[in-house]
Order: C-alpha cells, then sequence, then structure tokens
C-alpha cells in the first residue's frame, strides 16, 4: 500500500474528510440500526455516541495513513476499491481489538463490527465513484462541444484499451465513437464505455454513419499484410489516420494521444516487439566503462542511447567525424543527462591513438561500430575498405586484448556472406580476424544483420527525398530483396548478444531474425502510397539496373556454416564455423595493406580472394 500525507493546502482534502467522517458515524448508527431493527434500546444508543470517538479517530488515522487522501477522486481506479477494501478491514480488525481490551467485549453486539465494516466500504466506494461519475459527466458534455473530433480507433485489444482509456478520460480535442476489430468475439461488446461496432473492412460504413473525422490505429500486433490492408482502407475512407508507436516504445504502459504518429515504413514491416534480458544485458554495463567506435554513425549513436539506459560508468566515444562525434556527445549530455563521457576523434587504424585510449580507459566491453558501408563507393575506394574496415579492426582489437577488455562485440553486415563485393569481403575479414584473437581473457562476438531502415545509407530516405520532389523514384532492379529492421531492434539485440559470448572460446557470430526479406520495388510503391500518392500515376519507379558489387539477394548465412538457435528467440548463432590463427592471417594482411597504401584495387581483390575463398567479384 502506498503512504503518505495529503496535502494540507488542498481545500478538497478538507471537504472529503468531512464527508467521509459523516460517513463513518453514519455507517455505525445504521449498523445499531440494522443489529436492533430499527429500535436502538437506550442503553445501545449511549453505547453508541461513547464508541463513535474511537471509530472516527481509527478510520480516519488509518485513511491519512495509508495515503487515501492523497489521489485524484476524478480517477478513482479499481486499484483505489482495493486499497479501501483492505484499509477497512484492517479498521474493522483494530476496532474489534480496541474493544476487546477496553471493555472485553461486555454488552458489545458483536454483529455491528461486521455490519460497521461493509457500510463503511460501501458508503466510501460509493463516494468516490459519485465523483468520478460526476466528472466523466461533465467530460462528456465537454466532448461533444464545438470544434472536438470524432475518431474512430481500429483494435480492440490492449494497445487500443491503452488509448481508449485515454480518450475517455481526457479533456483532449478528440471524442472517441468506438472501435473496429476483426476478432467476432469482440463484436457488441465494449471498452471503457464505448462499443466494438464491427470488422476492419466496414471502416467507411461505421465512418460515414457517425460521421468520424479521424481514425487512430492501435494494432501493435498485426502483420505487415495486416498492417498494408488497413492502411489501404484508412486510405479508401479519404480520413486523416494515425498510429500508436510499436509496444517496444510505449514505457510502462504510458499512452498519451500525443503519441500518436503518421504511420510510417515501419508499420508495414510487421516486426514483432523485442523482449529483452535486461538483467543480463545490465550486468555487463552498469557502472561499467564502455567504449564504442563509430558512435556518431547510425548504429553507433542509437548504441549509445540504449547503453545509457544501463547506467554505465563512462562512455568512451570514438569517431573520425568531428560533427558526429560533436553531435552524439550534446546529445547524451544535454537530451539525456549523461555526461560521464570521453571523446576521441580520430581514425580506428591509428595504431598510437588507440593504444593510448585503451590504456588510459580500460574499457570492460567495446562495440565496433565503425566502418564503411557504401557499397559503391569501396568499390571504386577499395583501399579505404582495406584502411577503415579491416586494419582498422585489427588495430582495436590488438588494442582490446592487450588492455584486457571484457568483450569486444563487432557489428557486422549480411553483405559479409557470400559476398560479391569489397565491403562485404572487408566485413569477412573482420569476422575472420575476431575468431583468430579469440580463446581468451577477451569474450570476441559479430553481430551479423541486414539493412536497417532509416540509416545513413538506407534508401528509405533517399525514396522520400524523390518522392517528396515529384519522382521518379529509382531502383536498381525489379526482383531486389534486402532484409530489413529498425535502429532502434538492431541494436537492442546487439546488447543482448552481447551477453551472450562465452569466457575461453568466444568468436561466436550471432545473426540476428530478420524476418521475411523485403522486394525494394515493393518499398518503393508503399513508401508512394504512404505519401498519399499514387506509383506509377503520381510517381513514376524507374529501374536502373544493379550498382557496382551489388547483390540481387542477401543471405544471412552462407554454405556450410549451419545455424544453431540460442536462448533469445531472435538471435541465432552461426554453427560450424571455420576459425583461424592469426599468425596465419598476418601475412596476407600486411600484404592487403601494402596493396591498399599502393591504391592498387586489383591486388587488393586478389588477396581478398585468397582470404575470403567464396567472394565473388564477379556477381551472382
Amino acid at each position: 500500500m502506498k503512504l503518505g500525507l495529503p496535502n494540507f493546502r488542498n481545500l478538497n482534502f478538507y471537504a472529503m474528510l468531512l464527508a467521509d467522517m459523516v460517513i463513518f458515524a453514519v455507517a455505525l448508527y445504521a449498523a445499531y440500526l440494522f443489529r436492533f431493527d430499527f429500535e436502538v434500546p437506550h442503553f445501545f444508543a449511549v453505547q453508541y455516541q461513547g464508541l463513535l470517538k474511537y471509530v472516527i479517530a481509527f478510520k480516519v488515522a488509518l485513511f491519512l495513513f495509508f495515503g487515501l487522501y492523497r489521489g485524484m477522486w476524478r480517477y478513482t481506479s479499481l486499484d483505489d476499491y482495493w486499497r479501501l477494501l483492505r484499509v477497512t478491514a484492517l479498521q474493522s480488525l483494530i476496532l474489534v481489538s480496541f474493544v476487546v481490551f477496553r471493555f472485553s467485549f461486555v454488552g458489545v453486539p458483536r454483529s455491528i463490527f461486521v455490519i460497521d465494516w461493509v457500510l463503511t466500504l460501501v458508503l466510501c466506494s460509493g463516494l468516490r465513484l459519485l465523483i468520478r461519475a460526476f466528472y466523466a459527466r461533465t467530460l462528456s458534455l465537454a466532448r461533444s462541444a464545438p470544434g472536438r473530433k470524432d475518431v474512430l480507433v481500429v483494435g480492440a485489444k490492449d494497445a487500443a484499451e491503452k488509448i481508449g482509456r485515454e480518450l475517455t478520460t481526457s479533456q483532449g480535442q478528440h471524442n472517441l465513437i468506438g472501435f473496429l476489430d476483426d476478432d467476432p468475439a469482440l463484436r457488441g461488446r465494449t471498452i471503457h464505455g464505448r462499443p466494438v461496432l464491427g470488422p476492419v473492412a466496414s471502416l467507411g460504413e461505421v465512418a460515414e454513419r457517425f460521421g468520424v473525422d479521424e481514425i487512430f490505429l492501435a494494432v501493435s500486433e498485426a502483420t505487415a499484410e495486416e498492417m498494408r490492408r488497413m492502411v489501404e482502407t484508412c486510405k479508401a475512407t479519404g480520413l486523416p489516420y494515425k498510429t500508436l508507436p510499436a509496444m517496444a516504445e510505449i514505457i510502462d504502459g504510458k499512452v498519451a494521444v500525443n503519441t500518436l504518429r503518421d504511420i510510417d515504413y515501419l508499420d508495414l514491416l510487421g516486426r514483432s516487439p523485442v523482449s529483452l534480458d535486461t538483467a543480463g544485458i545490465r550486468q555487463y554495463l552498469c557502472d561499467q566503462t564502455v567504449l564504442i567506435t563509430g558512435c556518431g554513425g547510425s548504429i553507433g549513436s542509437e548504441l549509445c542511447r540504449q547503453i545509457v539506459r544501463y547506467r554505465p560508468g563512462r562512455l568512451v566515444l570514438v569517431d573520425a567525424s568531428e560533427y558526429n562525434l560533436y553531435e552524439i556527445e550534446m546529445e547524451l549530455r544535454h537530451a539525456l543527462g549523461f555526461d560521464r563521457c570521453t571523446t576521441i576523434l580520430g581514425s580506428v587504424a591509428d595504431a598510437p591513438l588507440m593504444e593510448r585510449t585503451f590504456r588510459e580507459h580500460r574499457p570492460s566491453a567495446v562495440f565496433h561500430a565503425a566502418a564503411y558501408k557504401h557499397v559503391p563507393m569501396l568499390e571504386r575506394n577499395p583501399w579505404q575498405a582495406v584502411r577503415n574496415n579491416i586494419e582498422g579492426s585489427r588495430t582495436v582489437m590488438q588494442a582490446a586484448v592487450r588492455a584486457g577488455v571484457e568483450r569486444f562485440v563487432v557489428v557486422s553486415t549480411d553483405k559479409a556472406v557470400r559476398p560479391t563485393n569489397v565491403m562485404g569481403a572487408s566485413k569477412r575479414v573482420t569476422e575472420l580476424l575476431m575468431q583468430a584473437l579469440s580463446g581468451g581473457p577477451t569474450r570476441f562476438m559479430a553481430v551479423r544483420f541486414g539493412n536497417v531502415v532509416g540509416s545513413s545509407g538506407s534508401v528509405v530516405p533517399l525514396f522520400r527525398r524523390q518522392i517528396a520532389s515529384g519522382g521518379p523514384v529509382t531502383v536498381t532492379h525489379p526482383d531486389v530483396t534486402r532484409y530489413f529492421m529498425s535502429i532502434s531492434e538492431a541494436t537492442q539485440l546487439i546488447l543482448q548478444a552481447g551477453s551472450m559470448g562465452e569466457a575461453g572460446t568466444g568468436g561466436e557470430v550471432f545473426v540476428l531474425d530478420m524476418g521475411v526479406p523485403v522486394r525494394i520495388a515493393d518499398m518503393a510503391r508503399d513508401l508512394i502510397r504512404l505519401s498519399g500518392k499514387e506509383p506509377d500515376v503520381d510517381v513514376e519507379i524507374v529501374f536502373t539496373g544493379l550498382r557496382e558489387g551489388e547483390k540481387l539477394f542477401e543471405e544471412l548465412i552462407t554454405e556450410g556454416e549451419g545455424i544453431v538457435r540460442t536462448e533469445h528467440d531472435k538471435i541465432l548463432v552461426v554453427g560450424s564455423a571455420d576459425t583461424v590463427r592469426a599468425k596465419d592471417l598476418d601475412s596476407e594482411l600486411d600484404a592487403l595493406c601494402r596493396a591498399a597504401e599502393a591504391h592498387d584495387g586489383e591486388a587488393i581483390r586478389t588477396i581478398l580472394k585468397r582470404l575470403v575463398p567464396e567472394y565473388a567479384p564477379e556477381g551472382n
């Protein structure tokens, strides 16, 4: 039970206290009336008067002690009634104990205490219910005032209940008409006094019948196909529509109308919320020094935001971009209130800088997200892939081993699987390096996943700019497919995978469950429709052909690797991976670095082919 004193400066407190004191007196006298068939003998009337001062004193004291005057009665909930039940029961037990001690129950009817408890509970809860009903009626009249928008909520389950509660208890600008849901068992039932009016398919008819102004989607459990169907149904009505954020973004069930937003492409992916072992993640991050390379990039910056939630002792931020490093530092300090961070401006390939950084700060965990990832750009400049992705990774890993880092997580990519481009081959070499250095005190692991929606290299921002300018939207090939997930989901799973590496062995390559691959052409059409336009009518889609080093289909595992399930349903681990010894790589990597210094692209590709036999630069 929540304890505490009320606000004594609030006049409503004194009004409620006085009303309860009247109820306590009435309940006790009514108990005598019921006991003696409404004819209370003089002796017991005198007894009532003598007992009354103790009853009021005990009950008021307990109501104050257990905080029953701290709430706002217009928002009385079921929890308040349960608390009232427990407190009134305790009052009766204390009162009985007092009478036994003071009067030994001589001449005091025992039944009056049971009747008094029931009447006190009924009258006190009834008073609070009346107050809530009065405010609810006032809100109902306010909602019918001109200028308020009538809304329908699509969905009738948990998320819909939350938004329904918000709409029916607030004085916002919306009046809830009812709900729509495809579950026939819900048809005709009510949620917060509003009916479930029919299936989603009847949206247009219901909206017209009730003169609806806006539609809210509260269907966080919907699949991608169901979400697309609902969006199309909403569009057909011509009414504005919004959606709730994913349930993973709704903290502790606190949902307000202002959390509603326009439909985003992520809603159409149908990704289910991520369930995390927060205790396991907190165990290796809380009060620890954590180093993030590439901290200003899409993945790196989101890792910083997620890690701060687990209260690390210090963040060491490493990035080669001055602007990106400044932006994430300012966000951490001012937006997230975390100022225990150290910024290191420089390249991960700068060996003296990395050695000094690791020696001075001694991080216990490292997230290595620094990498060049733009496929066509690295095809034209392969030496930068070698210097940054390969030599930079080797430098950071070796510095981590010498500094005694406990965990080292490499952010990899699905392009490392049977790579057809320099970028993918460089990331596969990074995985091999990680495995070669495994087996010691440092737990090395890599996390391999596909594209993230909204990242700096994602096609989504490009498509949105092209749509905004009227098109055309450029897609490389009608059949090209990619795996997609949100930046938030990817980083949460990276943190989760970081808790799974095993000491003394390590070298695991974890693969995130990316779901079903998405055709880029279908993605372009969805984004055009979400912009309120029609594909190939308002905005043209043009196919430009595959770019240098680009694959038609991406894969998450290569032949012979195999997949093993982990304890987390969205994280898999590559089985039977061939590990290599560090000394076996050294000569090839040295040759690769010399070729990069000479800007010899052909030699770089030749050496990469030796290091990664499945690398096929000629394409699919």
